[in-house]
């Protein structure tokens, strides 16, 4: 298949990015992440029934140390504001530019808190399967999150990225761009004109608009299996070129790309496509090309948050997380072709930076 065609012009960055200085990021991102832990808060207290116990869960593992949780909260914003300071990509306005539609959003999202707590508490994690194509990979078509429509409604997309940001308390953009901020350090030095990077499973484009933000010259595409989160992340990041296609079937050509990336792609793929996928990364990217990972922190990590790690699959449909916390990514991704070069994580995510 030939290359989707992407309409870039120079220095579009496709999304919000406010210019400033670190403190300036650290107290948008204060208040931020202050909106989406109360709009936690509000959906727990919403969606907690009086006569149903909560999802039975046990572990060996000790609970995390008093105050660890909070600190290791805080270095996500932390590790941000460094990077903003050393001038390797602007600082980034997660907050919606429209406030009015931020509001409806979260409203949105509160009142939906019941209908995945019911579809919780009946443990019904695949209740989008009867109504989504056979088409699509039996592995994908699942309530994952035990979000309502699964991955294939225009509602489910409209409603993503505040539910990740109120389960990860407002860190979530702080998070995923730990991966980008190891790719601006490797190509600091390059010349972005002309360099080609895919995102796979983009979803509703928030990364892409990371990215974009980063590498205004650089010729963007995303790859996603949701016509749904496809058309949201158009309005994400409008000059990338975007392609419905699976990661374990990339319509590039070999060697086409100088960069892929992936966001919490990983803990949701079966170990048989986890290989897949990992081959078909290490295909497409030029000799010398790089996959930045973004994707949930393992127990070998940061053993302090083992117990808390346990519990997510408990209370959130995760049918292959606990394959993924075992899993040697190092190995994974060294059996295609690629070499891990750098880490970094923060909270409750972990970046890798693999090259060709």
């Amino acid at each position: 298949m030939s290359e989707p065609k992407a309409d870039r012009k120079p220095d579009q960055t496709g999304r919000p990015a406010f210019a400033g200085d670190a403190r300036a990021y650290a107290a948008a991102a204060a208040v931020k992440a202050l909106w989406w832990g109360a709009a936690g808060i509000a959906a727990r207290a919403l969606a907690r029934p009086t006569d149903a116990a909560p999802p039975t869960f046990s572990s060996d593992a000790e609970p995390p140390p008093a105050g660890f949780v909070r600190k290791a909260w805080l270095s996500a914003f932390e590790k941000e504001a460094a990077d903003v300071a050393a001038g390797l990509y602007p600082a980034m306005d997660d907050r919606p530019a429209d406030p009015v539609r931020a509001v409806r959003r979260t409203a949105d999202f509160i009142t939906d808190a019941l209908a995945v707590e019911a579809r919780r508490r009946r443990g019904d994690g695949a209740e989008v399967r009867g109504e989504s194509p056979d088409s699509y990979p039996a592995y994908y078509r699942q309530n994952f999150h035990f979000q309502s429509g699964g991955w294939f409604t225009a509602e489910s997309a409209g409603r993503y990225e505040a539910q990740v940001e109120a389960l990860f308390a407002g860190t979530a953009g702080a998070m995923r761009r730990r991966a980008l901020s190891l790719l601006a350090k490797a190509w600091r030095e390059r010349d972005h004109r002309g360099l080609k990077v895919l995102d796979l499973a983009c979803g509703t484009g928030a990364f892409l608009g990371d990215l974009a933000a980063a590498f205004p010259r650089a010729r963007l595409y995303g790859l996603d299996l949701s016509p749904a989160y496809l058309d949201t992340a158009r309005h994400s990041a409008p000059a990338a070129g975007f392609v419905q296609g699976k990661a374990e079937q990339l319509p590039f050509a070999d060697a086409s790309l100088d960069a892929v990336t992936a966001v919490y792609l990983f803990h949701e793929l079966p170990p048989k496509v986890r290989t897949a996928v990992a081959a078909e990364i290490a295909r497409v990217l030029k000799p010398g090309g790089v996959f930045a990972l973004a994707d949930s922190i393992q127990p070998v990590d940061e053993p302090r948050l083992t117990r808390l790690l346990e519990a997510f699959p408990a209370y959130f449909h995760e049918p292959y997380y606990a394959t993924y916390a075992r899993a040697d990514l190092t190995a994974l991704f060294g059996k295609a072709g690629l070499t891990a070069v750098a880490k970094d994580h923060a909270f409750l995510t972990k970046a890798v930076l693999f090259s060709k």
